[in-house]
């Protein structure tokens, strides 16, 4: 009795509502937009950057708080014209003004030792660099992928507390390409949500606001730019990987992705 008197006196701590940061990656479905009308846009837009290349397209915007906060562009002609394993996907992310925030791309030769060691699952590998980071951040889709179960994929980031650990996983239940995002410790600490009535693809992104950091945001807002070609991406290295086992692959990857494989503590 005095035990349970003890318990009804004890005041009772209130679980504090979750703060998320929100912010709406939104994928434009033609080429034609306002950022890039006029003439001299491209040409003013290679100018302010020069991680912006001729064969840039710009094919959509980051918004936070109801204002475009970004802008998300991919190497169009690397991707469309582009052919074995020198077809690669690059994104890349920027500021309103124009200023460099990282890129994204597909690592052909990483995807498809992946893929091979998975006996032809298709396991796609990306190298995120972001600005102000010394670290090439390593994306990559789980091999551990059957018929009917989710899509997979994980990373790290080294931050002053030390590396953090992610795992997206795509929701079973739901009609677009919706997303998870767990920590090391398992916790769901975000999503993706796909809009499907934005026909270019649009993802409303929300993180608990005590695990978002500049980093992570960044290499969510090009993962959701990624996902737009991911099953295009996925069909390419399978294409690839048979490829190779037919001994018909044009064995040669593209040099600015070779340089990523380059010793860094090679003699010079």
């Amino acid at each position: 009795m005095a035990f349970d008197a003890a318990l009804a006196a004890a005041p009772k701590t209130e679980t504090k509502p979750t703060k998320w940061q929100r912010f709406k990656v939104d994928l434009w479905l033609t080429d034609l937009n306002l950022t890039e009308i006029g003439i001299m846009k491209h040409t003013q837009h290679e100018a302010e950057s020069d991680q912006f290349t001729k064969d840039m397209e710009i094919i959509g915007q980051i918004r936070e708080d109801g204002k475009r906060s970004g802008i998300v562009a991919y190497r169009k002609e690397l991707w469309k014209q582009g052919k074995d394993l020198k077809r690669r996907l690059v994104i890349k992310l920027f500021s309103e003004n124009m200023r460099w925030r990282g890129t994204m791309e597909l690592m052909m030769g990483r995807s498809l030792q992946l893929s091979i060691g998975a006996r032809g699952v298709p396991v796609t590998a990306f190298s995120l660099n972001l600005s102000r980071s010394k670290q090439l951040i390593q994306l990559e889709r789980s091999a551990q992928k059957w018929p009917l179960f989710p899509e997979k994929f994980s990373f790290f980031i080294e931050t002053s507390r030390g590396p953090r650990f992610y795992r997206l996983r795509r929701n079973v239940i739901g009609i677009g390409a919706d997303y998870t995002l767990y920590d090391d410790k398992n916790r769901k600490i975000g999503s993706l949500d796909h809009r499907i009535v934005n026909l270019g693809g649009s993802w409303i992104v929300k993180l608990d606001a005590s695990h978002s950091y500049a980093a992570l945001e960044s290499v969510l807002q090009m993962f959701c730019t990624m996902l737009r070609f991911n099953g295009a991406v996925r069909r390419h290295v399978s294409h690839e990987v048979e490829m190779v086992s037919r001994g018909r692959a044009v064995r040669e990857l593209d040099h600015q992705e070779a340089d990523l494989y380059q010793n860094p503590r090679r003699r010079r």
